[in-house]
């Protein structure tokens, strides 16, 4: 008589299979000239980006919750708010992004309150004025006072 096949060490495998096949099929997603691929920025310095939020002055418009800095300095529109609690946590790469490049994506909500008749993000671009180390330290100072909460709604089934 053969003996049955070890079914949970095959499931394990064939997970191990799928999971690699899954890996390389979003990797080859990511091609092409203008691919982020292979970027990597050198780690950050908190305490040095902090100083670089209140020296380009973001705080005139942003609020950053669990931070120590200047309040916002808007009084017509509600501030910017940075950090906190959120639906989704800023990966790096939507930080930079925003420092980079604000008009990139703006949500609804920001589209009501802020954007310019062109629709733009009224926020500077200080791609001439801040220096790579600047903008690698402000992510370093943000990214960790964002906290992903649930959203509230019935589980998936």
């Amino acid at each position: 008589m053969k003996p049955m096949p070890n079914w949970s060490r095959l499931a394990a495998g064939w997970s191990v299979v799928a999971a690699a096949a899954l890996s390389l099929a979003v990797a080859g997603c990511d091609v092409g000239p203008k691919s982020a691929r292979g970027l990597r920025l050198p780690d950050g310095n908190a305490t040095r980006g902090r100083a670089a939020f209140i020296t380009l002055k973001c705080y005139a418009c942003h609020q950053v919750d669990g931070a120590d800095v200047p309040p916002p300095l808007v009084t017509v529109q509600s501030p910017v708010r940075l950090g906190g609690e959120v639906t989704r946590v800023r990966t790096y790469g939507d930080l930079v992004t925003s420092i980079i490049n604000p008009s990139h994506r703006l949500s609804e909500q920001m589209k009501k309150e802020w954007a310019r008749a062109d629709g733009k993000s009224p926020m500077p671009v200080f791609n001439e004025t801040m220096t790579v180390a600047q903008m690698i330290d402000l992510v370093a100072f943000l990214q960790p006072l964002y906290h992903e909460i649930p959203l509230d709604g019935p589980p998936y089934r």
